[in-house]
């Protein structure tokens, strides 16, 4: 096929945990991902050249080599030898910058869509062992599962379904740099642990409450700290419904899960009212692809 359209899910953690540090820099993780139906939309052409295009509908993103989906592209070519190139336009719905794995999604959703268009006939394992080159969060976007995600993110292990449920996001308009958070964190023996096989087992019971009670995040230690807001903007999704409410990822983008449409509907117009508010999203977890 010459042409493909498919799109590209956010992800939120439902927690994070940071275990220790490689070597080689990397903090070794232990997280449960979840991935939303709010989504990027991708158009995948293939040129009649060996060159890579990549265009996006925000000017704020690159759309040079530095771009995620340009280096997944570029690694499918080299390592396929693939003979024609592939042009790339991207409308954008995941907010950038907000630790929702907005690049890397769009990155697995080429790598995804490469695989199908030139028919390389690529299982998930594979794609998986491509999309970890490109950055940590990929190997995640290429299963969209609920799942336990471990080593440096890459170590992917599927869980249970995520319990239905409203999840409301709230993005400041600004953004933080993941490196600089992880930098910025304190030795791992004095970190404040969440309850990783807690979080799981909840999901595995498909206990949303009591999930919510289990919510943690250990780079909320740094972000909050450095934007004491987001402790404000989780204050009032609680107070106007939400069951619980944690940060995503290295942030700013906080969010809260609810039990109730109407009220996850009359938490995100009143939140889209306030001052610190830049975007405001009410999602659904996507349930399609995950297992056991």
């Amino acid at each position: 096929m010459d042409s493909y359209a498919l799109n590209a899910y956010a992800k939120i953690n439902l927690g994070l945990d940071v275990t220790g540090v490689r070597p080689d820099g990397y903090h070794e993780v232990r997280m449960v991902m979840q991935t939303l139906q709010l989504h990027d939309e991708l158009n995948l052409t293939m040129r009649s050249d060996r060159e890579i295009s990549v265009h996006t509908d925000l000017d704020s993103i690159a759309d040079d080599e530095s771009n995620l989906a340009y280096k997944a592209a570029a690694l499918m070519m080299d390592h396929y030898n693939l003979q024609r190139g592939i042009s790339i336009d991207i409308t954008k719905m995941i907010p950038t910058g907000a630790g929702m794995a907005g690049g890397s999604a769009d990155a697995a959703a080429v790598i995804r869509g490469m695989n199908d268009m030139y028919e390389l006939g690529l299982d998930d394992e594979t794609l998986c062992r491509e999309a970890v080159q490109i950055g940590a969060d990929v190997p995640y976007c290429i299963r969209q599962v609920t799942a336990l995600c471990e080593g440096i993110g890459e170590k992917i292990t599927p869980i249970a379904k995520m319990p239905p449920c409203g999840i409301l996001i709230v993005k400041p308009a600004y953004e933080v740099s993941t490196k600089e958070v992880y930098q910025a964190l304190g030795p791992v023996s004095e970190l404040e642990h969440p309850d990783i096989d807690g979080i799981v087992e909840e999901i595995r019971q498909g206990n949303l409450l009591g999930l919510c009670g289990k919510l943690g995040n250990v780079l909320e230690s740094v972000t909050m700290k450095a934007h004491p807001e987001l402790k404000d903007i989780c204050g009032d999704m609680r107070i106007y419904g939400a069951l619980g409410t944690l940060m995503t990822g290295s942030g700013p983008a906080v969010y809260g899960l609810f039990d109730n449409a109407e009220v996850a509907k009359y938490a995100s117009n009143m939140l889209s009212r306030e001052e610190y508010t830049d975007c405001v999203i009410l999602t659904e977890p996507i349930r399609s692809r995950s297992v056991l």
